[in-house]
């Protein structure tokens, strides 16, 4: 059985692709994302990959696409953008026109089967606890931006069903969903720098202040992939509730998450200061997400228990209690989603509530001359994003896309790992540095290269070379840095990992170095092929 999955880097991708990875039934996946993963991490090496954006407004989407799904059994369509908050047309573009897009090329290719990630936020409001089933409606909460635009994809889905009955469609809608290697994306995405979540290493909260009336329903991510696997294998369709047994309340939050003491407030209060916090940028959740938890219905799981033989093996409690040990750690995998926040504390992948240990600069260090070696450090990664981000950008239509677009991710979240590392550390950020080099990256690019009205052939061999210098002075920064791991608290094997990721950079620059130079200074490109950095003629 040969599997598609849209959005396979997200939470419930990596998870699922872990489960198809031990299913004997699946015989290939494919992988797409808009930002691919190192693809030499696990779980994402067990699969093929390509890159799609589904909002890019060049028209060839869903041509992409089809060419994509040609030959598949089944595609899994998990790809939704939860930020930007406030690009609401970005957003829907991505969410709910995007879903249109993978069902148009789902019919075009031919495949079989489509399964779609919706949600319990597709649900309309419920003000009791009583279970829901499959059948409740599915008009949304129509203050929550998410709901509004799961309960638009279930539109195009009910659309899609009645004008092609053929097409097997099931629609998966679990509860909220957690797992440690999601911890560091649940704080990007929703509380962001300024919640100190690091503390959780220091201890747990002596209260817990929760709206009234609160309760949550959740399930671990393996748990979720493992609804997924068996609805497409067995080729199931149809809605598909998927939750954990336990639902939990104020008081049982209070016990995981602190000591057990819980303050209740008016939710109308927690509103307000939600809606503050927002306005303020002090928090990235806005105020409908709350809206969502209070008033979400609570799933029945009737329908997979008895058609599909499913079975949560985690607890909602133990799922919440994994993911806050990975968010006191800044936990991830290696992918744009889930990267982690910031290099492990020696010795560290998960660590308990109460570890008090972490990074620092030790006395016999100097404190400025290090913070000086840092910031110059992230100068130079925001220089070198914004090169590769163009070359991406440019050569699309080269071989070497996928693998920019891949190294493209790997710079974003090396540069991350570096102020992440400075804001840890209590040095000066000196973000007048990084200023300076986004706007001298965005300078350089108006050299002509011997062209005044087209990019002249010659960039691309130069962008290689500039490209590779940038990353030969990154693996000395990662050198620096585990010469001093020991004193610092760093965790000596995860800079050797990126040390080694910066020689596999190297390779395929050294690669697309030889792509460009053979093709530069020609009169003509070689049969067949476009002037660099031209798109092809379609």
């Amino acid at each position: 059985m040969r599997t598609v999955v849209v959005g396979a880097t997200g939470s419930v991708g990596t998870a699922l692709l872990r489960a198809l990875h031990e299913e004997p039934r699946v015989t290939s996946v494919l992988g797409t994302a808009r930002r691919l993963p190192d693809r030499s991490a696990e779980p994402y090496r067990h699969a093929e990959w390509v890159p799609v954006d589904l909002a890019a407004e060049d028209g060839t989407v869903v041509e992409q696409l089809t060419e994509q799904f040609r030959g598949a059994d089944v595609v899994v369509h998990l790809a939704w953008l939860v930020q930007p908050n406030r690009e609401r047309d970005l957003l829907r573009r991505t969410n709910v026109e995007g879903t249109r897009r993978v069902a148009e090329a789902v019919l075009r290719a031919g495949v079989p089967h489509l399964v779609v990630a919706s949600s319990v936020g597709a649900y309309s409001p419920a003000d009791d606890d009583e279970p829901r089933r499959e059948d409740w409606p599915t008009e949304g909460i129509p203050t929550s931006h998410y709901s509004v635009d799961k309960a638009a994809q279930e539109r195009v889905l009910d659309e899609l069903e009645a004008e092609h009955p053929d097409l097997a469609v099931a629609r998966m809608r679990p509860s909220l969903t957690f797992q440690a290697d999601a911890a560091q994306s649940v704080v990007r995405y929703f509380l962001g720098p300024l919640v100190p979540v690091q503390l959780l290493q220091r201890g747990r909260p002596p209260v817990l202040p929760l709206p009234a009336g609160l309760r949550v329903q959740a399930a671990h991510a393996a748990d979720v992939a493992d609804a997924y696997r068996r609805v497409i294998v067995e080729g199931a369709v149809g809605a598909f509730n998927v939750a954990a047994d336990d639902l939990l309340r104020g008081a049982d939050l209070a016990r995981i998450v602190g000591h057990g003491r819980l303050v209740e407030l008016p939710p109308a209060v927690v509103r307000a200061a939600l809606a503050a916090a927002y306005d303020g940028r002090l928090v990235r959740a806005d105020p409908g997400w709350l809206d969502m938890a209070m008033t979400v219905p609570v799933l029945d799981t009737t329908r997979i228990r008895s058609e599909l033989g499913w079975a949560p093996r985690h607890t909602a409690a133990e799922a919440i209690e994994e993911l806050l040990a990975g968010m006191a750690v800044g936990q991830g995998v290696r992918s744009a989603p889930l990267r982690p926040a910031t290099p492990r504390p020696a010795g560290a992948s998960v660590i308990p509530l109460r570890h008090r240990g972490g990074v620092r600069i030790p006395d016999s260090m100097d404190r400025t001359l290090f913070g000086l070696y840092l910031s110059d450090h992230l100068t130079g990664a925001t220089a070198g994003l914004e090169r590769m981000e163009l070359m991406t950008r440019r050569y699309r239509d080269t071989p070497f896309h996928a693998e920019l677009a891949e190294a493209t991710e790997q710079l974003r979240g090396e540069r991350e790992l570096y102020r992440d590392l400075i804001d840890r550390l209590g040095v000066p950020m000196r973000r007048h540095r990084q200023v300076a080099a986004w706007l001298g990256e965005k300078v350089g690019r108006l050299k002509l290269n011997g062209r005044v009205v087209e990019r002249s052939p010659m960039s691309a061999v130069l962008e290689a070379e500039v490209m590779r210098s940038v990353v030969v002075g990154k693996i000395g920064g990662w050198q620096t840095l585990r010469e001093h791991a020991g004193e610092i608290g760093l965790d000596p094997a995860q800079l050797d990992e990126l040390v080694e990721l910066d020689h596999r950079q190297i390779e395929m620059l050294d690669r697309f170095h030889a792509y460009a130079r053979e093709r530069a200074f020609r009169v003509r490109p070689p049969e067949g092929e476009p002037p660099q950095g031209q798109p092809p003629e379609r």
